[in-house]
Formats: C-alpha cells, sequence, structure tokens
C-alpha cells in the first residue's frame, strides 16, 4: 500500500481571507459540512480571535462537525491559543495551529519594537522563545498542535532548521513550512523539504506539512514537488481561493496525486466525486466565480470542441482526457458545438437527440450549421433540431405573434394584450403583470395554454444609440426540457415577446418530432 497524504482544507480561513468575501456562521458550517463529505483529514474553520464572529464560527464547526479533525489558527500569542482552546472545547479531535514569522523580512518588519531585541540577531532569539513558548501553551489545550513557520520560503535556513527543532521539542506534532508569499519554485521548494527532512534531528516526530500560495502560479507545483520530497500532509483551498492570488488549489493537487499514482506513490482520503460539488459550493457562498478553464472543476474542464479532439474523444476517449468526469462528481464530457467541431460530433450530437441521418442528410445540413455556429458561441440542442427542421423536415411555425398593445406607466397597471395565429385560426387575450414583460408573457401563455415555464430572461444591446436593436434571449423549460427562445426589435416588449414565443415554438416542434 502506498502512503497516505493528509488534507488540510483552509477555504474557511485562509480561504476567506480573499479580498470582497465574508461569510457568516451558518455559511461556514454549510462549506465544513460538504467539506466532511470531501473526507478531508482537517478543516481549518477559522482565526477565533479575530472576532467574535469567527470565534462562534469556529465554536460552532466545532460542535456540530464530526470525521475531519477541526483546527483553529493563531498567532505566536498567549490570547489567541486560549482563544482557540475555548472555541474547539466541544471539537472531538481539536486541533491548534500556532505559529510565527521565520524570514529576515518577516521578523524586522513585524517585531520592529525594542521591547523584541535592538538587532536583528536579538529579535530572532526573541521569536525563538515565543515560538517554543505558543506550542508549550498550545499543548495545554490540544495533543495535536501544528507549528507554522511563516514566509519559510524566504528564511535563512540554519534559523528555520533550529526553530522547526525546537517547536516539535516543544510537542507540535505537525510542522509547516509555509511559502507564505508564493516566491519559491518547484524544485527550490522540495529542495528546502528535503533539506528539513534530513538535517533537523527529531523531525521523525511530526508530520510534515505544504502550504503553499500562487502569487507567480506555482502553488499546486509547489506543493506536488513537496510531496515528491516528503512532505506528508497538502494545505490549500477549493478553487484556490484566498489571499492575492490565491492558495494551492486542493482538487488540483488531490487530483494530481491520484492520476499521476505511479509517479508520486501516495494516496489521499478524498472523496473525489464530491469535488464537483463542494465547488460549486464554495463558488455560490463566496460568490467567486470558478474561470471556465479551471482545471478538474471548470465548466470546460470536460468539453470538447475542436473538430480533431472531438473525433479522437468520440473514438477513443483516453486520447483526450486523463481524468474521468464522473470521478470528480461531473455527469459526463460534453461535446460543444462550435465551427470547429466537425461532422463526426455533430452527428453523434444529432444521434444522442434521437436524429440518425444518413451520409447525404448530414451534408445537406452541414452549410447550415456552420452558418449557424459562425454567428453564435456554441450551437445548443434546439439550434441543431431547428435546423433539422428547417434543411430536412420543414414544421410551420405553430405560434406567430400579429399584434401587440401595452398598456403601462408610473400611475397605470401594466397590461398586455396579444393577438397570436395558432395554425391558421386567430386568438386573442389580454393579461396584467409586474411589468410590461411579465404581461406579455402572461398574456401569451394565457392564448397558448401552455404549462411551459419562463426559466431565465436577458436582454443585451445589439447596437448602439437610441434607437439601438434590443436582443432578448430566453430560457423556457417543460417537462425537463430547456431550450433558449430568440427575439430582437428596437422595442425591447416586443423582443421579448417574440423571444418567448420563439421558445414556445421550439418546445412545440420537439414534442411533434421527437422519436418515439
Amino acid at each position: 500500500m502506498s502512503e497516505k497524504i493528509a488534507v488540510f482544507d483552509t477555504t474557511l480561513r485562509d480561504g476567506e481571507q480573499a479580498a470582497g468575501t465574508r461569510l457568516g456562521s451558518r455559511e461556514k458550517l454549510l462549506i465544513a459540512a460538504q467539506l466532511a463529505k470531501l473526507q478531508v483529514d482537517v478543516i481549518e474553520a477559522g482565526y477565533p480571535a479575530s472576532s467574535p464572529e469567527d470565534f462562534e464560527s469556529v465554536q460552532l464547526i466545532a460542535r456540530e462537525i464530526a470525521g475531519p479533525a477541526i483546527c483553529a489558527l493563531s498567532r505566536a500569542v498567549p490570547g489567541d491559543i486560549e482563544a482557540c482552546g475555548k472555541a474547539l472545547a466541544k471539537a472531538a479531535r481539536p486541533r491548534i495551529h500556532t505559529g510565527i514569522g521565520a524570514s529576515d523580512i518577516h521578523i524586522a518588519g513585524k517585531f520592529q519594537d525594542e521591547r523584541y531585541g535592538a538587532t536583528l540577531g536579538e529579535k530572532k532569539a526573541t521569536v525563538l522563545r515565543m515560538a517554543i513558548d505558543a506550542v508549550k501553551l498550545a499543548r495545554e489545550y490540544a495533543d495535536d498542535v501544528e507549528f507554522y513557520a511563516e514566509d519559510a520560503g524566504r528564511a535563512d535556513l540554519a534559523y528555520l532548521l533550529e526553530m522547526i527543532e525546537a517547536a516539535i521539542d516543544s510537542g507540535a506534532t505537525v510542522v509547516n513550512i509555509p511559502d507564505t508569499t508564493g516566491y519559491t519554485v518547484p524544485e527550490q521548494y522540495g529542495c528546502l523539504i528535503k533539506t528539513l527532512r534530513e538535517r533537523v534531528p527529531n523531525i521523525a516526530r511530526a508530520v510534515v506539512s505544504v502550504h503553499c500560495h500562487d502569487d507567480l502560479g506555482m502553488a499546486v507545483a509547489n506543493t506536488l514537488a513537496g510531496v515528491l520530497n516528503g512532505a506528508r500532509q497538502v494545505e490549500g483551498t477549493i478553487n484556490g481561493i484566498g489571499e492575492r492570488a490565491g492558495n494551492a488549489a486542493l482538487e488540483e493537487v488531490v487530483m494530481a496525486l491520484r492520476t499521476r499514482a505511479d509517479y508520486f506513490g501516495v494516496h489521499t482520503g478524498v472523496d473525489t466525486r464530491e469535488l464537483h460539488r463542494t465547488s460549486r459550493l464554495v463558488s455560490d457562498m463566496l460568490g467567486i466565480v470558478v474561470p471556465p478553464n479551471k482545471a478538474v472543476v471548470g465548466a470546460n474542464a470536460f468539453s470538447h470542441s475542436s473538430g480533431i479532439h472531438v473525433d479522437g474523444f468520440l473514438k477513443e476517449r483516453t486520447t483526450y482526457e486523463i481524468l474521468r468526469p464522473e470521478d470528480v462528481g461531473i455527469q459526463e464530457s460534453r461535446v460543444v458545438l462550435t465551427a470547429r467541431t466537425g461532422r463526426h460530433g455533430l452527428s453523434d450530437r444529432l444521434r444522442k437527440l434521437g436524429y440518425t441521418l444518413t451520409q447525404q442528410e448530414l451534408n445537406q445540413i452541414y452549410p447550415r450549421f456552420l452558418v449557424v455556429a459562425d454567428k453564435k458561441q456554441e450551437v445548443f440542442d434546439e439550434d441543431l433540431i431547428a435546423i433539422l427542421h428547417d434543411q430536412i423536415h420543414p414544421v410551420p411555425e405553430l405560434y406567430h405573434l400579429e399584434y401587440l398593445h401595452i398598456n403601462s406607466g408610473t400611475s397605470a397597471i401594466p397590461t398586455a394584450t396579444v393577438r397570436l395565429r395558432i395554425k391558421d385560426a386567430m386568438r386573442e387575450g389580454a393579461a396584467i403583470g409586474d411589468g410590461p414583460v411579465d404581461a406579455v408573457c402572461k398574456a401569451i401563455a394565457a392564448v397558448t395554454g401552455t404549462s411551459a415555464r419562463l426559466e431565465r430572461y436577458e436582454i443585451r444591446a445589439v447596437t448602439s444609440g437610441t434607437e439601438a436593436m434590443g436582443e432578448v434571449s430566453v430560457q423556457v423549460e417543460e417537462e425537463g426540457r430547456k431550450v433558449v427562445g430568440r427575439g430582437a426589435s428596437t422595442d425591447v416588449i416586443e423582443a421579448s415577446a417574440r423571444a418567448y414565443i420563439d421558445g414556445l415554438n421550439k418546445l412545440a416542434n420537439f414534442r411533434r418530432s421527437r422519436p418515439r
């Protein structure tokens, strides 16, 4: 069996330090519960001494969450450590994470007061005593104490070795070697971990942990270099959020260790099937959008659009995928239809929709597909069906807008009257709504008798100026089938009506042409 790597999640502490973010106690509890489902080994719940709210959050998580060790951060200050002890009192597996600056830059910059010493050497001696005292005090509150040597990536090596040895002698069970500013490169950081393991006499009594930041985009690479050189705990955040450019993205570290187990020779206890769900929860709670090209959990991580890639992927998945989407909690890989997709990708998508085309029919619709694809970022299923009907199986428009009248204003109840041609008959209807668009959609729904729900409404200006053309897109859902309707006009109310009717027509056409 390979060695296990402990996974230390600091989304709720270091991750929440990302600029412009803030979580309440209940939100933190929801994320902590999901992290427990993910089966991380340690959850760093917060920094209790920083505020009453943070104290309450750590206390709540310590009391409610079972499974992972619950950790609280402190400086090498007695008041901080005592706050951690109190907040973690109800935790089944408490851990206190205490530490102090280790680099000359941090020591000279943070401990300028002469009470710490007049010279840098005197200050370093004081800081070392503070580190020892902090670990000893933390051990009075918890058997599991992690010590961090802040800015270890830029620290004087001899002093760092002395500090780590002293922390272990004082009772630290885990020693954290943070690259606090993302300064190191993988070879250098890996060498640092190797040197610590070779030259700290008592290092076998503690787990070596790596905590890397992404200022130069190397947090994950540095973390993995640490593992290769003997670190047995990795620290990071979901989606790589955190101070400045963020922390090592845990989902990337975990999947790298899993996918390249042949190279790293280790494993984690993480349930990777929960990664995508955890990523989405953290994104929603913190309001930080996951970039589509984000590794492992991004919207495009398992999407293919290039014709060469699509053709190869459809023939043999592993030609262009080294991860399986289901292993990270994504249902399946996705072929994104664009002008670059090619005939194989188009044919495969139509087949999945229930339409098997001859080569002649495929050649007949492919030019029209390219025209549409050149105008759009992505061609959706409903677009394909419309192209199919127009080119091979034309279907008459079921609903057609003949007349629209709106009454609206600051002192008027928004009212809409519509006249639709439904097949060869004319039908009229009226409705009131919260606004003119709402009134129009309700009037159309009443006339058509539809059970479809309007799920999304978007409007954008196609041109500029006071006579700008407005393009409205709506998403309409019926019996689990979602379509996008579009309409354009210089009158945004008319554009809204046309978009809604376009969506209803697509649903009607799909119902009538659905394979039986």
